[in-house]
């Protein structure tokens, strides 16, 4: 059981990874040895709050597929564990993310010390631009 919040949790088995062969460094490891991992998350099936899904669908992007399926990818490290234990600290940063509800902004009226300064700036623009226009001299 992967713990996301105090009220939210998901089980190991709704997770499925796959190991690929990686690229970077690595030396003839990385032609032998499958260490990128592939950690995939069945989002549309997991028991997850609807406006906590359509967060993470928003923060998920490209790794989230057509299916409702959240695939996070991990090749920096050269051993299988790390990398996935990189994916699954990925998976859980990014569900934290996504359940934590944004603020409601609070409508506010401007001040009325706010709307004097604005009308005074408008007011002294107004005279230096006033300033610079060209008279023609009649002479």
């Amino acid at each position: 059981m992967i713990r996301i919040t105090g009220t939210i949790s998901i089980p190991d088995d709704s997770l499925s990874e796959r190991f690929i062969r990686a690229s970077g460094p690595g030396g003839q490891n990385v032609n032998k040895v499958a260490t990128a991992v592939e950690l995939r998350f069945d989002v549309a099936r997991a028991a997850l709050p609807p406006d906590m899904v359509q967060r993470l669908g928003i923060m998920a992007g490209r790794q989230l597929t057509l299916d409702g399926i959240l695939v996070i990818a991990s090749d920096t490290h050269r051993s299988q564990e790390r990398n996935r234990a990189e994916a699954r600290d990925r998976l859980v940063t990014l569900l934290r993310r996504a359940a934590v509800r944004p603020k409601k902004r609070i409508a506010t009226k401007p001040t009325k010390a706010s709307k004097q300064r604005r009308l005074d700036a408008k007011t002294r623009n107004s005279k230096v631009k006033s300033l610079r226009r060209v008279r023609p001299a009649f002479d």
